[in-house]
């Protein structure tokens, strides 16, 4: 089995490239943590990473940890700056070890030739120079420049979870194709009956990939399985089997409480699978109508760790996303997405109360204004409305949303379905959004952790 050491650039004291508050460290631990699971997950392959948290580590301590472990591979992850865009890698401008620049071409081509066309990142090309980690290394090393944090287009790709998972992934799948990495198999089960928790049903595999990242930061190994009903190619995301019914239903609920609504069981029965039903009209990403999830004050408070001065808008998502049949949480996290965390950044102000860009186009056109923060977020949530459904107003609400009737009424039933609608061309729209949802839910969860520990430590002082 092959070893890899692979090394996020940064950490602790040392912040790398800084920009607008963004600080490489943390792109690049973001990425290599990424890269770390989905080869471990995939393939028969040791993992070393040189830090997985926060730390300040010399550039010594980085070679000298691979060069014990007798490492076959070392890469090291980092973020340009200093002007420019676009993606380049580095081997040693030295004498090298002989798979090294093999292994370049094959690294460097797949990350390009998977986030060059998709987000229009430049190729800065395969280069040469005198690094520590690649000059004191001694197995074969590589430096990763992924983007710019300097460079405002390549930061909002950095911030975009959608590019983080497709990059990831291109430099686990470019790794191991250079090391010929054998593939790890899925253990087959024992005769009996078998229940499959099957946590979402695409036609797009991109979605399923999205949706085993999305479970890999909760916590839940899942992997694609792909089925064929009525001639129609389906990706399920399998998230666990199990011989208990009981196991399985818990396994749903678990899903079901971090926001995934459609998770259902496939019974198995000996060793003769079962006949396929209809897969359910489920989801190129989360629906727009449903329940909501998280309360105003976990809304409130998850924008406040990015924008200590954003507005206590959370209760009226919560009022009008329920009078709408609308999830009201996943509209905020548009809000956030739209506003910069209501730090208005773009085209609309402050005082337009317009926290989706309902009408935003361009410079000279920053589009609608509304009387009150909450007739803002009412015309938002009417604005959703228009996409998700065909049903008239809600008796006792006034059309608020002046671009409601311009709607093709019923065109977007999910937030991926957005994309190329409400943001044009907007093709990560929608993902971007149930990113920072997802977010805001692991802060909840965190919030609601700490609290349960205070609470157990007042009762063990009684």
């Amino acid at each position: 089995m092959k070893t890899i050491v692979i090394d996020a650039g940064h950490g602790g004291s040392d912040p790398g490239a800084t920009y607008q508050g963004s600080q490489e460290k943390t792109f690049n631990l973001s990425i290599a943590l990424n890269v770390q699971r989905i080869l471990s997950q995939n393939y028969e392959v040791e993992i070393i990473m040189t830090r997985t948290s926060d730390v300040t580590l010399s550039l010594g301590a980085r070679t000298q940890l691979a060069n014990q472990r007798n490492a076959d591979f070392f890469l090291s992850i980092h973020n340009n700056a200093a002007g420019g865009s676009g993606f380049e890698s580095y081997i040693y401008n030295g004498p090298l070890v002989p798979t090294t620049q093999a292994y370049q071409n094959t690294i460097h081509d797949r990350i390009i030739n998977t986030v060059g066309p998709k987000y229009n990142v430049s190729n800065r090309g395969k280069k040469e120079a005198n690094f520590h980690v690649l000059r004191e290394s001694d197995m074969s090393a590589l430096l990763l420049e992924i983007l710019f944090v300097d460079n405002p287009g390549d930061l909002a790709l950095l911030k975009n979870s959608s590019f983080i998972n497709d990059v990831s992934r291109s430099i686990a799948e470019g790794v191991a194709d250079a090391l010929n990495l054998p593939g790890k198999t899925q253990p087959q089960p024992a005769p009996g009956d078998l229940y499959r928790v099957i946590a979402g049903s695409f036609r797009n595999r991109e979605n399923a990939e999205n949706r085993i990242e999305f479970l890999a930061n909760q916590g839940i190994a899942s992997f694609v399985v792909q089925t064929t009903i009525s001639g129609t190619v389906y990706y399920r995301v399998q998230a666990g089997a199990y011989e208990q019914e009981k196991n399985a239903k818990d396994q749903v609920a678990r899903l079901k409480s971090i926001g995934i609504t459609g998770a259902f069981i496939v019974r198995e029965t000996g060793t003769t699978p079962p006949t396929p039903a209809p897969e359910p009209p489920q989801e190129e990403g989360y629906s727009i109508l449903g329940d909501q999830y998280l309360n105003a004050c976990q809304l409130d408070d998850f924008v406040k760790t990015v924008n200590p001065d954003a507005p206590d808008l959370g209760r009226f998502y919560m009022k009008y996303g329920n009078a709408y049949g609308i999830r009201g949480d996943i509209a905020y996290a548009q809000a956030i997405h739209e506003t910069d965390y209501f730090r208005f950044t773009g085209l609309v102000d402050a005082d337009q109360n317009n926290y989706a860009g309902i009408g935003a186009t361009g410079p000279g056109n920053p589009g609608a204004t509304f009387s009150s923060p909450e007739e803002g977020v009412h015309a938002q949530i009417q604005h959703l409305y228009a996409y998700a459904s065909t049903e008239a107003i809600p008796t006792g609400y006034a059309k608020v949303d002046p671009r409601f009737d311009l709607v093709s009424r019923g065109s977007g039933k999910t937030w991926i379905q957005l994309n190329g609608k409400w943001a044009v061309p907007g093709t990560t729209y929608g993902q971007s959004i149930l990113s920072i949802y997802e977010r805001n839910i692991d802060h909840a969860i965190e919030e609601m952790d700490q609290q349960k520990q205070v609470l157990q430590d007042v009762l063990e002082e009684l």
